[in-house]
Parts: C-alpha cells; structure tokens; sequence
C-alpha cells in the first residue's frame, strides 16, 4: 500500500490554513492535453479549431442548398411535399451537428492516470554496491492476458503509470491513454475511443446521406428546368449555378465519407479498430475480438455505453495532490529498480545532500584513486581504506546509472552507502583544497 509522507516542516496551523483553502477541480489541474469547456462538462482535443471548419464545411452548402434550391422546388411540387424537402435538409443538417458534438465533446473514453507506479513483482539479480546487497524491483515492460483463448500483450504506459487494458493505447496528440482506441480524428478535433465512436460512426454515416440528398434534389431541380423550358441538360444548368457547385461539391465530399463509412461498417463486421488494422494486421492471424457480425454490430450499437471514467468536475482529493506533490510529477519507467520506484516515499534532492551532481561525479572521477594495495588512497576517516576496487567500480556504475536518469525523473533516491562515500569525498576535497590555497599564501608571503 502506497502511503505518501506529509510534507516537511508542515506545522498545525500550516495544515489547518491548508485544510481552508478549496481544492481545484480535476479539469483545472488535467495533466492531458484536452481542452474544456462550460467548467469541465466538454472536453475536447487540443485541435478543437479544427471543428469549427467542419461546422463550415456542412452548413454552408446547406445554406445554400435552401437558398437557391429547396427554396425554387417548394414551388415546383405542391406545398406539403415541397416544404418537406427544405424541412428534411434543415433536421438532417442538425441532426448531423448534434451527432458531431457528441462525437467530438464528451471522454472517449480516457483512463485516469496513476499518482504511483503499481508495486513490482519481478525481482531481478541482486547488485552488491559497497558491499551491501540491494534487491531490484522491476516493473515488466509487456503483460500476457488471455481473451477468448487467444494470448494478447499489453503494455505498460510510462506517461499514465498503468498496464493498458486490451485494445487501449496512448494518443500522442491528447496526451492520455483511451480505451479501445480507435484513431485521433482531426475533422472532429477529439480521440475515437470506446464512449464515442459510435456517433462517430453515425456522424460519417449521416453525412454521407446528407451528401446524397443534396446532391439528389440538385439533379431534381436541373430535370425540372429542361422539362419546364424544353432544353438540354447543359442549358439547364446553366440556369442554376448553385446547382452546380453543389453537384460538384457534393460529389467529391461522397467519396471521402462514403469511403469512410464504408471502412468502419468493415470494421465493425469484423470487430477491428482502425489501430488494430493498420498496425496487426488481423487477416494474417487471429483476431481474439471477432464474435461474428450479428454479434459485433450489437457490441456497438446495441450495448450501454459505460460511464466515464473522469470527474472533471469533482474537486481534486487532497490525498491525491499531497501525493502528487511527493512524487513531484515524475515518471517513472518499468526498466527502474526500487530506488526509483520508492521515489515519494524517501525522496531526498541532491542539495538536500549537500552536493551537486558535478560534485559527485568529480569527486568519484578524480580525487578518489587507487593505492598500491587495492584500497583508496587518501580516504576520508568515515570510508574504509582498504574497500576493493570491485566496490569502487559498482559505486561509479551506480552513480552513473542515476545521472543518466537524472532529468527525466526529478530526484532519485541514493543508497546510503554511496551517499557517505560522496559526503566523505566531498570533506576530502574541501579540505585539500584549504590546504593548497593556505600553502599558496604562505608561499606568497
């Protein structure tokens, strides 16, 4: 169990100011790179702009669709049938809109980031650092689960400090890891996972009818032109120009989401993810989530969809912010051994210590040498002279195992045996370099 210290120098009444002061609300202090609005009840991706050219995209050939179209036919047929073609394009268009913001302003279905790392269960090798034996602990990099008989890796996720579950990943653009992970879709500027890809596939759906319709009563109306005067069909269109463009626009636009639609109803029959297909590869080996295509169609739009994982708008525990503030916000990776892991629990800084990384380095490098017999020349009173050289050797490895960590993670705790050799160097050092500047002087006198 994972129990975070209470900050140091904490005082009664610095705990009781701090138990006044209201917590923030998790999308406030959200590690993600979502953007929320209305105080947290939408959340969208960081490229929510771009939803506004798809607003555009779809309105404004409507718009024009009414004006210059739907608007001549209520003429043309009688009134009950002529004003359901404009009313149609109108619920169709917002119908359309309302299946976009779903898609785009709601979890798709995010999983909460870890405070800590799970606890290790692998112990490796032991590693004996100035002659002390210290057990490493580290996390697995890959798990083996069983689905449907069929053995499925998952992986463990440095940024969000968990195991995925099957079928989830890591979006690079959001920042957070998302249940069955679909793809990042710029056109709605949100994550296709678990909790919204059924409106999304409904929203492509629908626009592609939309693009029919559109497209189908721009033909109407030309053939009602060439039958009412009697021409030919470029004469005809030529008295609507509208219709023109919007048979044109129309025309590319079908084959873009009707390409689309037409991929995710191949998706959906075979239980894929546009991530699992383009990455898997599932037609050269098994797919474990195909429960064939009755089954697979009302896996998505036949089953409740779960709640969301998030509370954007619940205040943050203060358990959860004194132990992010222990941990520091940093990561830790399942290639690090327990010291790193039990970072938060004895966290110590190196000016806590009394010493710069450089300092420690140096004083490894340089100033510490080798006698004749093996031991350490010119040691410090606290550190042993006659430490063997396979002592030395591991003391520098480790040292240098933690520097090239140093950045990534914040403050790793050291061993306490590497610790007292580097205060002892440092003493060493301070004090020989007293000695040179007071021999310099006396010299210089």
């Amino acid at each position: 169990m994972y129990v975070a210290p209470p900050p140091r120098g904490s005082t009664p009444a610095a705990m009781a100011t701090e138990a006044d002061v209201e917590m923030p609300r998790v999308y406030e202090v959200w590690k993600g790179s979502n953007i929320f609005f209305l105080q947290g009840r939408f959340i969208f991706g960081p490229d929510v702009r771009s939803l506004f050219l798809t607003i555009i995209l779809i309105v404004a050939p409507v718009s024009v669709f009414c004006i210059f179209v739907a608007r001549k036919l209520m003429n043309d047929f009688s009134y009950n049938l002529g004003i359901s073609v404009m009313v149609i394009a109108v619920a169709f268009t917002l119908y359309d809109l309302v299946l976009l913001l779903l898609t785009s302003g709601r979890d798709p279905g995010i999983l909460p980031r870890n405070v800590h790392p799970p606890e290790p269960e692998v112990y490796n090798e032991n590693t004996e650092v100035g002659g002390s034996q210290t057990p490493q602990l580290r996390l697995p990099r890959t798990r083996d689960v069983i689905i449907n008989g069929i053995t499925v890796k998952i992986k463990y996720c440095d940024t969000c400090m968990l195991y995925r579950p099957p079928r989830c990943s890591h979006c690079s653009i959001c920042n957070n890891c998302v249940e069955r992970f679909d793809h990042h879709c710029p056109w709605v500027g949100q994550c296709i996972g678990l909790r919204n890809y059924r409106f999304f596939f409904m929203f492509v759906f629908s626009t592609t009818l939309l693009c029919i319709y559109v497209f189908g009563f721009c033909s109407v109306y030309i053939k009602k032109i060439m039958d009412d005067q009697q021409t030919n069909v470029w004469r005809a269109m030529t008295k609507t120009p509208a219709s023109i463009v919007l048979l044109i626009y129309t025309f590319i636009s079908v084959w873009f989401v009707g390409g689309l639609s037409a991929f995710h109803l191949y998706l959906i029959s075979t239980n894929q993810t546009t991530y699992e297909n383009f990455r898997y590869r599932y037609d050269r080996r098994a797919n474990p989530y195909n429960q064939g295509v009755v089954e697979n169609f009302k896996e998505i739009f036949f089953s409740s969809i779960p709640p969301s994982k998030n509370k954007f708008r619940a205040r943050v525990p203060r358990e959860q912010a004194s132990q992010a503030r222990s941990v520091g916000g940093g990561f830790v990776s399942p290639n690090m051994g327990k010291g790193d892991l039990d970072v938060g629990r004895k966290a110590m800084a190196w000016n806590e210590a009394g010493l710069g990384v450089g300092d420690l380095e140096a004083g490894l490098d340089n100033d510490v040498s080798e006698d004749k017999d093996g031991g350490i020349a010119d040691a410090p009173p606290g550190i042993h002279k006659d430490l063997p050289s396979e002592g030395l050797e591991a003391g520098r490895s480790a040292v240098h195992s933690r520097r090239s960590s140093w950045g990534r993670s914040g403050n790793w705790e050291l061993s306490p045996d590497i610790l007292a050799l580097a205060a002892g160097v440092g003493e060493s050092n301070r004090a020989s370099a007293g000695g040179r500047s007071g021999s310099t002087n006396t010299g210089s006198l």
